[in-house]
């Protein structure tokens, strides 16, 4: 089969695409024929050393498809199954060897490209807002990076749940996207400084959450957004990593809290991975959650779309066709 490896770590030049062999499956596992498959910025950080990896690998950890077979002990699924996954390893390519109880249906009325879009974002922003800090009726929140792809379903699903939403962007294409989304406020932070515009809307009382999935450039005024017994909800780094921080800080900041949380955390059982894909999926089937796909581009070209996400061009999901 083709496949994407890496042999070394560095740029989305040392993305190789192929020949391997097809997967072999052991007890648990369903092989998968891939029919779309997701481009995450965690594929970026292991490719570039940033997460260390075993040498050689196949990336990325998201994808769509049909069951094809199933070993021993995999009850989840049979063969012919429309699924989806998320946090498995090695899905830059045709099929994949994937825990069965990691897959999860795909209804008949959605595509494998949207189902490939909404698993890791879709699920991220949903235990973003619904565990790790339960935005409810009259939250102030701020999103950064609110027109990237989980930036814009964070903003919808706060807004589902009655939160007034401030969402930082960086140009006027992406601020579009992230009003149409429903955010109620749009800081464009490259002519505005959004910790002060954040202060004037919420008159100096600051927010109570702060989303952040851009790390070293927002981090630290993020926290002086955020009001008294705030959240800073660190889920990314796309400017770079966070350096240590003093734990007095956050009390002289008004006793604040801070956590950088995972979807693998959120999803460590069938039940709860079914649960937040279930209503994800349905959502966007329904139309209540909007999936936007900036662009797809055969798996081939995969340091093509590196490239467009790591340099924060994407107005949305890229996702990656096989051949």
């Amino acid at each position: 089969m083709k496949a994407i490896r890496i042999h070394e770590t560095g740029g989305p030049e040392v993305l190789r695409y192929e020949d391997v062999p097809v997967p072999k499956l052991r007890e648990g596992e369903a092989l998968i024929r891939l029919k779309a498959i997701g481009v995450n910025f965690i594929d970026i950080y292991q490719r570039s050393g940033l997460y260390p990896m075993p040498l050689p690998f196949v990336p990325g950890s998201e994808g769509a498809g049909v069951v094809e077979d199933v070993a021993p002990g995999s009850s989840e699924v049979k063969r012919g199954d429309r699924v989806a996954y998320t946090n498995v390893l090695g899905s830059y390519a045709e099929y994949i060897a994937a825990p069965a109880w990691r897959l999860v249906p795909i209804p008949h009325e959605l595509d494998f490209t949207v189902a490939a879009a909404a698993m890791l974002q879709g699920m991220t922003a949903h235990y973003l807002t619904h565990s790790t800090y339960p935005v409810r009726q009259g939250t102030f929140a701020l999103v950064h990076a609110a027109a990237g792809g989980v930036g814009a379903l964070l903003v919808q699903m706060a807004k589902q749940r009655g939160a007034r939403v401030i969402a930082t962007v960086s140009s006027e294409e992406k601020a579009g996207i992230a009003r149409e989304a429903g955010a109620d406020d749009v800081i464009m932070y490259m002519r505005e400084n959004f910790e002060e515009v954040v202060k004037r809307i919420t008159e100096t009382a600051g927010v109570q959450v702060v989303y952040d999935s851009v790390g070293k450039d927002t981090f630290d005024r993020g926290l002086n957004c955020l009001a008294l017994r705030g959240t800073m909800v660190l889920y990314g780094q796309a400017s770079g990593p966070v350096p240590p921080i003093d734990l007095r800080v956050l009390n002289a900041k008004g006793s604040l809290f801070v956590t950088r949380p995972s979807l693998h955390h959120y999803t460590h059982t069938r039940g709860e991975l079914l649960d937040r894909a279930g209503d994800v999926l349905s959502w966007v089937r329904d139309g209540t959650l909007r999936i936007r796909i900036d662009r797809t581009l055969p798996l081939a070209e995969a340091s093509a779309a590196h490239a467009r996400l790591q340099g924060r061009e994407a107005l949305g999901k890229i996702l990656l066709l096989p051949p």
